[in-house]
Formats: C-alpha cells, structure tokens, sequence
C-alpha cells in the first residue's frame, strides 16, 4: 500500500514538474511577445505596472523590489515602458540624484486593461474550480517559487 501511494506520489510531482516547465515556457513566450509588439506584456511589465498603480511613484530601487528583479534589469523596463508611454521618470524637487517613476494616463489605461483580461483569463480557465482548488492551487505556485530561487 506505501509503495503505491510512493508511486503515485512520484507520480503526481512529476506531472506538476512537467507542468512548471511548460509555464516557464509560456512566461518565455510571453517575454518574447512582449519584445515584438507593443500591445504585448510581460508578467514583470505587469506587475510594475501594478506595483506603480497601487504605490504611486516608486524609485528605481522600490520598484525593484516590488517586481522582484535587480535594480540593473528594472532600469530596461523602465526604459521600455517610458518608450511605450505608460511611465515617465521625475526628480523629486532638491533630490538630483533620486528619480521617481510614476505611471501615465496611458500606464493607468493599460495596467487596468491588463488585469481585466487577467482576470477574464482565469475566470475562462478556472472558473469551473472551487474555492478549496483555487487557493490549493495558489499555495502550490508559491510553492513552487520556492523551489525555482533555490534552482
């Protein structure tokens, strides 16, 4: 009987294996799409967008922090998104040395644009999940960053 459950243990956490890949590969995706076409997001784009949406101005280093990246690699997403035109970068009067970013109009349209379709995405994929399944899958999730910042 112990082996069986082993097995189908083993079993199960291979498939979960497998299906962590295939969201890496989908996030890799996404990146690439997020590269080529403007109307296109990435997930650290999103949540910068977010971040600066319910914080209000963050510093480069905030930011970072917020979405969970170097201070190097959110300097290129800001650069991107005040190219794109959803951010803009101010000093702070007397702070020439702090830059605050700060969400445009067209940041706010956007950020509301992509949460809404995140939302209708989940609801289409997982709408027919109860409230156990939904939150065991995001315990799961969180889980598995663990398991990727220790990779």
């Amino acid at each position: 009987m112990t082996d069986d459950l082993d097995q189908d243990r083993a079993a199960a956490l291979d498939l979960l294996a497998r299906a962590a890949y295939r969201l890496s590969a989908a996030d890799s995706r996404l990146r690439g799409r997020a590269t080529r076409s403007p109307e296109a997001l990435s997930l650290t784009h999103a949540r910068a967008l977010r971040a600066l949406a319910d914080q209000g101005p963050l510093t480069i280093g905030q930011l970072a922090a917020m979405t969970e990246t170097t201070g190097a690699a959110t300097t290129q997403l800001v650069n991107g998104l005040v190219a794109a035109g959803y951010v803009t970068r101010e000093r702070p009067a007397g702070d020439k040395r702090s830059v605050l970013v700060a969400l445009t109009d067209a940041g706010r349209l956007r950020c509301r644009e992509r949460m809404a379709a995140m939302t209708d995405a989940l609801r289409e994929e997982l709408g027919d999940k109860d409230f156990a399944a939904l939150t065991s899958a995001a315990d799961t999730l969180d889980r598995l960053v663990a398991v990727y910042d220790r990779l």
